[in-house]
């Protein structure tokens, strides 16, 4: 540790625990290391918003990157250059004298350079009779090189952000559009469904976007955007196979009418038995199954089974399956109905609808009756657990994701 590398400011600028630390980080470089001085630059503007620093502080630290002579830092040379205000001022464009001071303040305190200020506060370099220099007052620009391997890695954290934000952004505007025009197209082509109620969730989504959002609002919106989008294409499915299977009667009636026109029995019916025939089985239309929605959707529209686990986790749909069977026996709903739903919907979603009953249990009478209800409705087609969780997750605007 070399002890004649720490200085303290001139005048009445104060020394801090900060600044120490600082400089004797500058003073551990290892021997040998260089780094590009405009490469470290573009990593630290690429870095500003993390390191605190504004637009004006980069032109000031490019115009003190000017004085310095070599194109890299290297840790065998000093690397203090001495400018005054006045070619400082001009090298950054103009500056004013005040702005200048206070960009200077601000790369000091966000650990891009150190002042070594000389007995009386002025900015020069003592030479030797050789012409080299021997002493410089100024800015010590070695915490740039002492820092290169962070500034990149700030840089790089940087530019992902940024990527993952254009991503969600590009995804959410997506989405949007679906949305968008799959309600216009239902409502225009009569569609059965209460397509007002699911347009005015849309515009509530669409109203809730800031005007400049950041990555958690991007977020959050899309998830119930691609949710109301799962909604709306499964009622659109919905009604595609009501469509075919009504097709489909029609036809086989039709077919019947028209087939064996010179039956012996048209004209003297008996009975089934008298035929030898066996007893009509009644084929009951393909029930489709009900969309299943991320575990993480899940647990933000119902985050209160989370209470139900020992650790108050649930990373798994085995969790929150386990968190169910727990909270059925505490509303009182009967194994047969739990297993009855289970069986109509899937354990997941019959998961997923224990949830939703206990985030409203205070508004409901019977839970057993309500899911034997629900689970009646998705036996004919009738129930679709979109719309519970999009209420949810409206009720529980600022819950946290707890889902691994």
């Amino acid at each position: 540790m070399q002890v004649g590398n720490v200085t303290t400011p001139f005048g009445r600028r104060p020394m801090t625990f900060a600044l120490v630390k600082r400089q004797f980080a500058t003073a551990e470089i290892k021997s040998g290391k260089t780094a590009d001085k405009w490469k470290v630059f573009r990593d630290a503007s690429e870095a500003r918003a993390l390191l605190g620093i504004q637009d004006r502080g980069l032109a000031v630290l490019d115009a003190l990157l000017t004085f310095y002579p070599d194109a890299e830092l290297s840790q065998q040379r000093a690397m203090i250059v001495f400018p005054s205000n006045a070619q400082l001022s001009v090298r950054a464009h103009g500056i004013a004298g005040a702005t200048l001071r206070r960009q200077l303040a601000a790369l000091v305190d966000a650990g891009l350079i150190v002042r070594k200020d000389s007995a009386n506060g002025k900015r020069y370099a003592r030479k030797d009779r050789a012409g080299e220099i021997e002493e410089a007052y100024g800015f010590d620009l070695s915490p740039l090189l002492a820092r290169a391997e962070e500034l990149a890695q700030l840089a790089q954290q940087v530019a992902a952000a940024r990527a993952h934000f254009r991503r969600t952004k590009e995804k959410l505007t997506v989405c949007r559009r679906d949305v968008r025009k799959l309600i216009s197209a239902a409502m225009e082509e009569g569609a059965s469904g209460d397509w007002g109620a699911i347009e005015a969730i849309y515009i509530e989504l669409i109203g809730r976007i800031p005007r400049t959002p950041t990555i958690g609002d991007l977020t959050a919106i899309l998830d119930e955007m691609e949710m109301l989008r799962a909604e709306t294409l499964n009622l659109l499915e919905m009604q595609i196979n009501s469509e075919k299977m009504s097709s489909n009667d029609a036809l086989d009636e039709r077919h019947i009418q028209n087939s064996n026109t010179e039956s012996i029995y048209e004209l003297e019916p008996c009975s089934e038995k008298e035929r030898g025939a066996k007893p009509e089985t009644k084929l009951e239309p393909k029930r489709e199954p009900i969309k299943a929605f991320p575990l993480g959707m899940v647990l933000q529209a119902c985050p209160e089974i989370m209470m139900y686990r020992p650790d108050g986790v649930v990373s798994s749909w085995r969790d929150l399956m386990a968190a169910a069977v727990v909270v059925r026996s505490m509303l009182g709903v009967s194994p047969s109905a739990y297993q009855d739903a289970c069986e109509v919907m899937g354990p997941e979603n019959a998961a997923a609808t224990i949830a939703c009953i206990l985030e409203r249990a205070g508004h409901i009478n019977s839970a057993g009756g309500y899911l034997r209800d629900l689970t009646a409705k998705a036996r004919r087609g009738e129930f679709s657990l979109g719309p519970m969780l999009m209420a949810q997750m409206r009720a529980n605007p600022g819950s946290v994701r707890k889902a691994g």
